[in-house]
């Protein structure tokens, strides 16, 4: 339906897969009842398991391209309380898993942090 795939493309827009211009380009041939391939490198799939395989694989790349730092739930750097907006688990809860991380690998949870903490844009 038309509604779908411009949903799909203002999710996209949203995600900041698609541009203010590629989300118009994209909207207008919808619109005009052309079929928008928003993969250029490849034809798309069929449905089944490799096209259900892909959706999901853009979904987790929408929510990864959406991590944003929190510049309200933080107490460092903000990590916890950005991944508590795009992954739903609360921030206390991701704070414990990058503590017991840090403790149960030597530090590599505090590594993990401090990576996210300088690559992470703030929102």
């Amino acid at each position: 339906m038309i509604s779908d795939e411009i949903r799909r493309l203002h999710e996209l827009h949203q995600a900041g897969a698609l541009s203010d211009a590629e989300f118009e380009q994209a909207k207008a041939k919808v619109l005009a009842g052309e079929r928008v391939n928003l993969h250029k490198d490849r034809a798309s799939s069929g449905p089944g398991v490799g096209a259900q395989f892909e959706a999901g694989a853009n979904a987790f790349e929408a929510q990864i391209r959406a991590l944003r730092r929190s510049r309200r739930e933080r107490w460092l750097g903000g990590v916890c309380g950005g991944l508590n907006g795009v992954l739903g688990l609360e921030t206390w809860v991701w704070r414990l898993v990058f503590l017991l991380f840090a403790l149960i690998t030597s530090g590599f949870g505090a590594l993990v942090y401090l990576l996210m903490w300088i690559f992470v844009p703030e929102e």
